[in-house]
């Protein structure tokens, strides 16, 4: 018995012992000195893991024991002592950049305070990727029954100070990641506490793989009409160009750092990007219909994509303020919730096997 059949055998052995409701789980452990949330689908062999005080990032979605999500650790004790963007980051109060240390909302402009050392610049010095990509989340729900694996977690914004110079506007943040067919959905609900309407450019920059897979072999399907035309500075200058390729995209020949408008979508609303090896290996993420722009980034010589569901467009505070792309501005209004979703799908492997039942 070869090693796949044999994994395949004790999986099903395992579940002739258990009930449906055992077939999932949530549960906390401590890996490396770390907390983090484990969910599991024994049935379809996928677990996700999740570190609430390392940005509540879900560093791990291991499908048949590999990771789909790129981390180039080995633990997150290695994100702990060298945090960089891997997983899943959460990007807020503002997603990607601002073309100024300063930002309009309701016709007045708030400065950002580069002396509180609490975001970072892109190459340009340009502020990028808001306040809260390391923030520590707390758990306040974690369950798993029939058909279902969850945690949600909470970031109380207003109560930090710190954050609240930057960006004023009280809110709290629920996060929660629900396993379910083997399929990760990412719920957002933001909470706007505060007496103004409360602007909202936020997104994740989430990052995916193919194990085992050459990035040679790798197509992307990137469901969008238009793409934004960019400056010097990556920043949108306000005109938008009709997309040109032709899906699937190859990455051997095509790099992608873009940001996708006018997104086609399903009956459910949903607009469907993918990444595959075009013989049956690929993840398929779908964006809620509040995700209005979609960035892909895949550079050269790396071994990931990132398929990113963002609420607006990147600088949207400022190209607003001038009259550009307005539409694409989402507000939560005062003591008003906002709550979308985006969902990961792994495809069927070369095996012939998936992820639904």
């Amino acid at each position: 018995m070869n090693g796949s059949c044999r994994h395949a055998f004790l999986i099903a052995l395992l579940m002739t012992s258990l009930s449906p409701a055992q077939n999932y789980s949530a549960e906390r452990v401590t890996v490396n000195s770390v907390e983090i949330v484990r969910l599991r689908d024994v049935a379809r062999d996928v677990q996700v893991s999740i570190a609430p005080s390392l940005g509540n990032n879900a560093y791990e979605m291991k499908v048949r024991g590999k990771n789909i999500l790129w981390f180039p650790y080995d633990s997150p004790a290695g994100l702990k002592s060298k945090p960089v963007q891997v997983g899943n980051p959460f990007l807020a109060p503002w997603a990607n950049r601002i073309d100024q240390e300063a930002y309009w909302v309701n016709g007045r402009k708030y400065l950002l305070n580069p002396h509180l050392e609490n975001f970072r610049y892109d190459h340009k010095k340009q502020p990028i990727h808001g306040l809260l990509v390391f923030a520590a989340w707390s758990v306040v729900d974690l369950k798993a029954g029939e058909d279902v694996a969850e945690v949600t977690s909470r970031l109380e914004f207003w109560r930090h100070p710190e954050w609240m110079a930057q960006f004023p506007f009280a809110h709290t943040i629920e996060m929660t990641y629900r396993l379910t067919s083997g399929v990760l959905e990412v719920e957002t609900r933001v909470a706007n506490e505060s007496e103004q309407p409360m602007p909202l450019v936020i997104g994740f920059h989430t990052y995916y793989q193919l194990p085992g897979v050459p990035r040679d072999q790798w197509r992307a399907h990137v469901p969008a009409r238009e793409s934004a035309v960019l400056s010097d500075a990556l920043v949108p200058t306000g005109e938008t160009r009709k997309v040109s390729f032709q899906n699937p995209v190859n990455l051997a020949t095509t790099p992608l750092d873009d940001i996708f408008l006018d997104l086609g979508r399903n009956a459910q609303g949903r607009a469907e990007f993918r990444v595959d090896d075009g013989a049956g290996s690929g993840i398929s993420v779908e964006f809620g219909p509040k995700y209005t722009v979609g960035i892909v980034y895949a550079p050269p010589g790396r071994d990931f994509i990132c398929f990113e569901p963002m609420t607006g467009i990147t600088n949207g505070f400022n190209l607003a303020h001038k009259g550009v792309h307005k539409d694409l501005l989402q507000t939560v209004p005062a003591r008003g919730t906002w709550k979308e979703s985006f969902w990961i799908r792994p495809l069927a492997d070369a095996r012939g096997s998936d992820s639904e039942p």
